[in-house]
């Protein structure tokens, strides 16, 4: 099998992932790039958001497998073979440090950590009062791999969980399920803290606006674990300056890495990661990848095969 390694990264990361990937499934050829000698052998590609274009003239190609999770910039390439599938990466490592880094934000959320981390600042001692964690109603928006696993830990440590997402799903022993527009604003009315893992599709863009946040129990709080491109900045930045937010936990930007003049950097009511809730652990992600190769090329199933139609 004739593999394809590309994507937007430096050398380095790409010598990482080929090394990765070869340990993983040897019983290939792999290519860096394509040239008119290896342009009709390549079956598969192995992608991280690759140039617009990067999979054009492959005329064996039966697989176009993402190293990442999200596919909202390898589906805007409109010169994708139509007919080939998509697979995106679900990593049981990466699940497991998005949990982790939802448990963090929500935990520092409910017991004022950043608060108390400015009083540190400042030389400040005072004492908060403090809520038990089923007295705090979180939401966490996006009910896939990361979102569900990260919703049940949440429900694991005591606090009140419900789930939403834009289309049906079935009910849930150990969280609230919600599901359509008409359901997503009483949700908010009622929620402390409110996490974003939803993926970025055509109708979650910019979703996360003004009318979102004034939706939004008076003084809850937001952590941003998905996309930048959820969330208006603009629309953001009024709602923690009116109060109607208390505080935002931002790992991703609509513009990365974000510009040194940008407000978030200083204001003090946002927490900024640079966008590392949830990073490949190219071990664990390799084999992931060996497992689909390995089913292409038994003639099995697919796993985590992309709906075009949804977007992810």
């Amino acid at each position: 099998m004739h593999i394809l390694l590309c994507g937007s990264f430096d050398d380095s990361e790409r010598d990482d992932w080929l090394q990765a990937l070869q340990r993983a499934f040897p019983a290939a050829h792999w290519h860096l790039s394509v040239d008119p000698l290896n342009a009709a052998q390549i079956e598969v590609a192995v992608v991280a958001n690759p140039l617009p274009g990067s999979l054009q003239g492959l005329p064996r190609l039966r697989l176009i497998q993402s190293l990442w999770a999200g596919v909202d910039r390898l589906m805007g390439d409109a010169s994708l073979p139509a007919a080939v599938p998509i697979a995106r990466m679900v990593d049981p490592a990466m699940n497991r440090a998005m949990t982790e880094t939802a448990l963090w934000a929500v935990l520092s959320l409910h017991r004022g950590f950043f608060r108390y981390a400015a009083q540190q600042r400042e030389r400040l001692w005072r004492q908060w009062p403090q809520k038990r964690a089923d007295e705090v109603q979180v939401t966490v928006l996006g009910l896939g791999q990361m979102g569900h696993g990260a919703a049940r830990q949440l429900a694991a440590q005591g606090y009140r969980v419900a789930g939403w997402t834009a289309r049906d799903r079935n009910a849930d022993p150990v969280i609230e399920v919600f599901s359509g527009q008409e359901t997503l604003h009483p949700l908010l009315s009622r929620s402390d803290i409110v996490i974003n893992l939803l993926p970025l599709t055509p109708l979650t863009e910019g979703l996360l606006d003004e009318e979102f946040f004034n939706a939004m129990k008076p003084g809850a709080a937001l952590a941003n674990l998905a996309r930048g491109a959820h969330v208006i900045d603009t629309d953001l930045l009024r709602a923690l300056e009116s109060g109607q937010l208390s505080h935002a936990v931002l790992d991703v930007m609509s513009q990365e890495p974000l510009p040194e003049n940008h407000p978030y950097w200083g204001h003090s009511q946002v927490t900024l990661l640079p966008h590392i809730a949830a990073i490949t652990d190219t071990r664990s992600a390799a084999g992931m990848v060996a497992e689909n190769l390995t089913a292409l090329r038994d003639g099995k199933p697919l796993a985590n095969l992309v709906h075009k139609g949804l977007g992810y």
